[in-house]
C-alpha cells in the first residue's frame, strides 16, 4: 500500500514538473500578451474618464488583478476608488450579491459616482458597467492593437476577443478590507479545526471584493433591484488559505488535468470549481500533516471523487457562500458528461500511476 502511494507521488511530481510547468509557462506567455493589449485599452479609457484607472499592475512577474479561468480565457479586475460613502447591504435575498446604499445623510453630490445612484440611493453595479462598456468600446477603437483587439457583442460584460483566440473580460469592482459578508458568517463552521484563529482573522482582514458581472443566481430573473447589485468575489481570501504544504501543487494539478481532460462542450468545470473543491478537502483534513508532500496522490483523489459526487448530484456549493451553488445553469447533459468523464481520469490514476504519463 506504502508503495503504490509513493509510486502514485513520484508520478505526481513527474507530472507537475513536465505538464503543469509547461502549462504554468505558456500561461505566463499568454498572459503578457494580453496584459498588453489590456493595459493599452485601459490607458485610452482612463484619457477619456480619469474615474477609469487601470489597476493592472505587474509585480514579481505576476499580474496583479489578472485571473485565469481557463488558458484562452481570463479575467482583468478594475478597482474603483472612493466607495466610502456608501453601505454595504447583504441580507442574503440576492445569494451571492450585496448592495451598495448611499449612506444616510450623505449627499449623492459627495460621491465619485453620483450619476450611477439610482432613486432609492443604490449605486448601480449594471449603469457603471454600461458606462464603462461604452468607453471601452471607443478605446479598442483608438488603441494601438485596435487590428487585434474587438468587443465582444450580445453581453452585459465587457468582453475583449484578442487575435481570435483569447477572451478577457474586464470587471469593474470595488475592494472591500475590515468587513466580512453576513452572509459568509457561517464561516469557519465552529465544529472544524481548519484553518485556525490566526490565518481566520487574516483572511477575514484580507476582505473581498464586489464585482459589476452578471450574477450565477440571477440569470433570467434580473428586476431592476437585482442588475444593480454587485457580485461577491473572495480571490485573495481563497488565495491565503491555500498557502502552505502540498495544496498549491495539488491546485495546478487539478488545473492542469481540467485543461487537458475536463474542457468540455456546454463548459461544466472551470478552473474555480477546482479550487472551491481543494477548499473543502483542507477542512476535511485539517491538519498540516495531511498536506505534506507524501499526501498528494491522497489529496487528489479525494477532490476528484469529491468532483464525481459534486456533478452527479449536479450542485457544488460556493466555499464561502453556501447558498450559492456554482453549477446553477449548466446544462445538465454536460455535468453528466464532466462526471463520466473525471471518473475515467480518477479510475485511470488510482489503479495505474504511470498512466500520468499520458495523460
Amino acid at each position: 500500500m506504502i508503495a503504490a502511494q509513493a509510486k502514485l507521488v513520484y508520478q505526481l511530481n513527474k507530472y507537475y514538473n513536465e505538464r503543469c510547468q509547461t502549462r504554468k509557462a505558456a500561461i505566463a506567455k499568454t498572459i503578457r500578451e494580453v496584459c498588453k493589449v489590456v493595459s493599452d485599452v485601459l490607458k485610452e479609457v482612463e484619457v477619456q474618464e480619469p474615474r477609469f484607472i487601470s489597476s493592472l499592475s505587474e509585480i514579481e512577474a505576476r499580474y496583479e488583478g489578472m485571473e485565469v479561468i481557463s488558458p484562452n480565457e481570463f479575467e482583468v479586475v478594475l478597482y474603483l476608488n472612493q466607495m466610502g460613502v456608501f453601505n454595504f447591504v447583504d441580507d442574503g435575498s440576492l445569494p451571492g450579491c450585496a448592495v451598495l446604499k448611499l449612506s444616510d445623510g450623505r449627499k449623492r453630490s459627495m460621491s465619485l459616482w453620483v450619476e450611477f445612484i439610482t432613486a432609492s440611493g443604490y449605486l448601480s453595479a449594471r449603469k457603471i458597467r454600461s458606462r464603462f462598456q461604452t468607453l471601452v468600446a471607443q478605446a479598442v477603437d483608438k488603441c494601438s492593437y485596435r487590428d487585434v483587439v474587438k468587443m465582444v457583442a450580445d453581453t452585459s460584460e465587457v468582453k475583449l476577443r484578442i487575435r481570435e483566440r483569447y477572451v478577457v473580460q474586464i470587471t469593474p469592482a470595488f475592494k472591500c478590507t475590515g468587513i466580512w459578508p453576513r452572509s459568509a458568517a457561517q464561516w469557519p463552521m465552529p465544529h472544524i479545526p481548519w484553518p485556525g484563529p490566526n490565518r481566520v482573522a487574516e483572511v477575514k482582514a484580507e476582505g473581498f471584493n464586489l464585482l459589476s458581472k452578471e450574477c450565477y443566481s440571477l440569470t433570467g430573473k434580473q428586476s431592476s433591484a437585482e442588475s444593480d447589485a454587485w457580485v461577491l468575489q473572495f480571490g485573495e481570501a481563497e488565495n491565503r488559505l491555500l498557502m502552505g504544504g502540498c495544496r498549491k501543487k495539488c491546485l495546478s494539478v487539478l488545473k492542469t488535468l481540467r485543461d487537458r481532460h475536463l474542457e468540455l462542450p456546454g463548459q461544466p468545470l472551470y478552473n474555480y470549481h477546482m479550487k472551491t473543491l481543494l477548499l473543502y478537502e483542507c477542512e476535511k483534513h485539517p491538519r498540516e500533516t495531511d498536506w505534506d508532500e507524501s499526501c498528494l496522490g491522497d489529496r487528489l483523489n479525494g477532490i476528484l471523487l469529491q468532483l464525481i459526487s459534486c456533478l452527479q448530484c449536479r450542485r457544488c456549493p460556493h466555499y464561502f457562500l453556501p447558498n450559492l451553488d456554482l453549477f446553477q445553469g449548466k446544462p445538465h447533459s454536460a455535468l453528466e458528461a464532466a462526471a463520466k468523464q473525471t471518473w475515467r481520469l480518477a479510475r485511470e490514476i488510482l489503479t495505474n500511476a504511470k498512466s500520468l504519463d499520458k495523460l
